[in-house]
């Protein structure tokens, strides 16, 4: 991707060449009439910056503007459904295979046997036979033959409209989304950390962050600074590893091995001196090595510390590896007082490390006597001040989840980087409702001190059900992308029409991802779904808009909910790879999802209407981005899901996933995820007015922000126009940046 086109998709941000003079107003109100049509706008101040340019320069940055722009929106392809009509005129299942069978005997055609699916009910479908039928899987008409068959979208003061701001120079506008990415406190997306490492080039040569918290950042930080022959920010021998590993064009998460190249004589004295330098000032460091022995082995092949007797240090880095050196790691000698019973001692043993106290501190609970529990939560409040916030909020969400009773919880979910997911039953012993109490204002207390005091809090009520980020590892970044867990209203106004689409274009192989709905009661005990295998829902609430098996130049499917005529309260949208390449291995594959007034006609995609659009990718063979929930009041909701099931090599079916995506979906639904709500408020109460204040128009905004005591800070979807420039302002784009060092 063009750094430029980076910004504008990350920032909301145009980077702007220095002005050439000259009347650009004609083409940069075509540029905006264009942007509008995709659910886009220029703001005030960048409309104004335009029109003073000279037309041919308004032209070249109109062209990088409105190609992001689509692209946010997925409006940068065609999406051409199976049936032209969709969503109407999509005929019964049967009915419609019948015909194939039909056309396919008159012509001569027997269908060969295949592999049976069952349908429901009993009912088997050979599926061979399906996909060997004349016509089927393949898209019968043109685009533009769908275009007319379709009555132009009428625009609605519902859809959306999303601000895009002047920004500097291009260099000026990567430095600053540098620091940003360089400074985040939550790890981030794989797309994400790729833009950190290019911007790390680009930017070499200017301002670095003074601090970088998350290790995997520091990698790709690292890998120039060793290029450049610069000193190497690291405090641990496992932020080496995670060097060697970048350079080296492997996982800096470490979770798979890395086939280590070769280093220069330079390369390896920087290294070594480095390892040599973190150990001799700490030698508790090396209890980091064994957990990465066999990948320290590898390295030690490539780096030859024998050869650098000056660096005495760094060699027991490897005799460590090889069992040479033995070292008693702190979790280990703590480990020894949980088997003595000795939890108080436990606990001022892992105060030490005060991120391994927190993420201990419930089997510290557990485990402690009535007489050690104030002990433990005395050794916690102490070392609270040396944890990071993301381990205090994240203890913060776990103890405010966490039963009372025996085995009376929520089930444990556990999630990896990837999005892959398990769910188990609740069997620890419950945690006491006042000690619980305790840790919960604890927690509360240290995180409120960190926020800074005075100023004013302006925050967007869409906001306040956003999940706070802990980890930006399972949701490719996107347009209106949420964190998992997050919750958000999803029907403003008059809109009553939700529909999800997925788009793929397949790279080498012949690809075929079907996007399916799973639909269930709110106690999940009944359910319906529709997919290739059943076009409509039993209620005609839910519509298919049919199976395209291949996608050489790209296709589109989409699964429309006519909201008004709903009898099934839940609907997870999943998409399933039935056969070919795996997300991360298409050349494209997104998902999304639109909103619009049944009166509102349109196209099947219609790019103003997109509320949601995100990346597939993982290595999972089923795709659960999102759940939407019409709760007790009637109001539509999103949940954000953000999960990958390993599923089958082949032949997925949102039947065969039943059991696992209800589970999965179930316990994300109900449990209590830390939100941007909670935040506002400590942040809140630390400012000049005692209290964060609602802006929830552009009016309000503007009245907030003028005469604000002090410092202005705004929380909110996107950035919107009136709010001072000094602002500091969080998106869904860095709503990391909330989270206190």
């Amino acid at each position: 991707m063009d750094l430029n086109e980076a910004i504008i998709t990350r920032r909301r941000r145009v980077p702007l060449p220095e002005q050439v003079p000259g009347d650009g107003v004609v083409v940069v109100r075509q540029l905006d009439a264009a942007l509008v049509s995709a659910g886009f706008k220029l703001s005030r101040a960048l409309f104004e910056d335009l029109a003073a340019r000279e037309t041919g320069q308004v032209i070249e940055i109109g062209i990088v503007v409105l190609h992001a722009a689509r692209k946010m929106a997925g409006d940068h392809v065609q999406h051409n459904p199976y049936f032209r009509d969709f969503p109407f005129n999509v005929p019964a299942t049967l009915e419609f295979w019948a015909e194939l069978v039909e056309r396919a005997l008159a012509v001569g055609i027997v269908p060969g046997r295949g592999v049976y699916v069952e349908i429901g009910d009993g009912e088997l479908v050979e599926a061979g036979s399906l996909l060997s039928l004349p016509g089927y899987g393949t898209v019968q008409h043109t685009y533009e033959d769908m275009l007319a068959a379709h009555e132009a979208l009428a625009a609605s003061a519902g859809d959306r409209v999303t601000l895009l701001h002047k920004g500097g120079t291009a260099r000026e506008e990567a430095q600053a989304l540098y620091l940003e990415l360089a400074g985040s406190t939550v790890p981030l997306a794989g797309e994400d950390l790729d833009l950190l490492a290019a911007l790390a080039v680009e930017c070499a040569a200017g301002p670095q962050p003074g601090r970088i918290p998350v290790r995997e950042n520091r990698a790709a930080i690292n890998k120039v600074a060793l290029a450049d022959g610069r000193p190497l920010l690291a405090d641990t021998v496992t932020d080496v590893l995670r060097l060697a590993a970048a350079v080296s064009g492997g996982d800096v998460t470490l979770e798979t091995t890395t086939k280590f190249r070769s280093f220069a004589r330079a390369e390896r004295r920087t290294v070594l001196g480095t390892l040599n330098s973190i150990v001799d000032g700490s030698a508790a460091k090396l209890t980091d090595v064994p957990r990465h022995a066999e990948q320290w082995k590898r390295l030690g092949e490539r780096l030859h510390p024998h050869e650098h007797g000056q660096f005495p240090q760094a060699q027991r880095v490897f005799a460590v590896a090889r069992g040479e050196e033995r070292v008693s790691s702190l979790a280990a000698r703590a480990e020894g007082h949980f088997r003595s019973g000795e939890t108080a001692q436990a606990a001022r043993r892992l105060a030490d490390a005060p991120g391994m106290l927190f993420r201990s501190l419930d089997r510290l609970l557990r485990g402690a006597s009535l007489a050690e529990r104030a002990s433990v939560l005395d050794t916690a409040a102490q070392a609270a001040p040396a944890v990071s916030g993301r381990v205090l909020l994240s203890a913060r969400e776990h103890f405010q989840n966490r039963a009372t009773d025996t085995g009376a919880g929520l089930p444990r979910i556990f999630a990896n980087r990837k999005g892959r997911a398990w769910v188990m039953p609740e069997t620890r012993t419950g945690i006491d409702a006042g000690v619980r109490r305790d840790v919960l204002a604890m927690l509360d207390e240290a995180v409120a001190a960190r926020f800074p005091e005075g100023g004013r809090l302006i925050v967007d009520p869409a906001m306040l059900g956003v999940a706070v980020p802990l980890s930006g590892k399972p949701a490719a970044p996107g347009l209106g992308v949420m964190p998992r867990g997050s919750v958000s209203d999803v029907v403003p106004g008059e809109q009553d029409v939700l529909s999800f689409f997925v788009y793929w274009r397949q790279r080498q192989r012949r690809t075929d991802y079907d996007l399916s709905a799973l639909m269930v009661t709110a106690d999940f005990t009944r359910s319906d779904f529709v997919s290739w295998q059943a076009y409509h829902s039993a209620d005609a609430a839910v519509t298919y808009s049919g199976d395209i098996t291949d996608a050489p130049n790209g296709a589109t499917e989409f699964i429309s909910c006519d909201l008004r005529r709903m009898s099934m309260p839940v609907v997870i949208p999943q998409v399933n790879i039935y056969s070919g390449e795996p997300f991360d291995e298409a050349a494209e594959a997104f998902f999304g999802y639109m909103l619009r007034g049944s009166s509102q006609k349109g196209a099947p995609f219609e790019a103003a209407t997109v509320r949601m659009k995100s990346d597939l990718r993982g290595a999972g063979r089923v795709a659960l981005p999102v759940a939407f929930l019409r709760g007790e009041d009637g109001r539509w909701r999103a949940k954000w899901l953000h999960f990958y099931l390993k599923g089958r090599p082949t032949m997925n079916v949102v039947q065969g996933n039943k059991l696992s995506t209800s589970l999965l979906a179930r316990t994300v639904i109900e449990r209590d995820y830390l939100r941007v709500g909670y935040l506002a408020g400590l942040m809140g109460a630390r400012t000049s007015d005692g209290a964060f204040v609602t802006a929830p128009t552009p009016k309000d905004l503007a009245v907030s922000a003028q005469d604000a005591p002090g410092a202005v800070t705004y929380i909110g979807l996107d950035r919107p126009e009136g709010l001072p420039a000094d602002a500091a302002v969080f998106t869904l784009a860095n709503l990391g940046g909330l989270i206190p060092a």
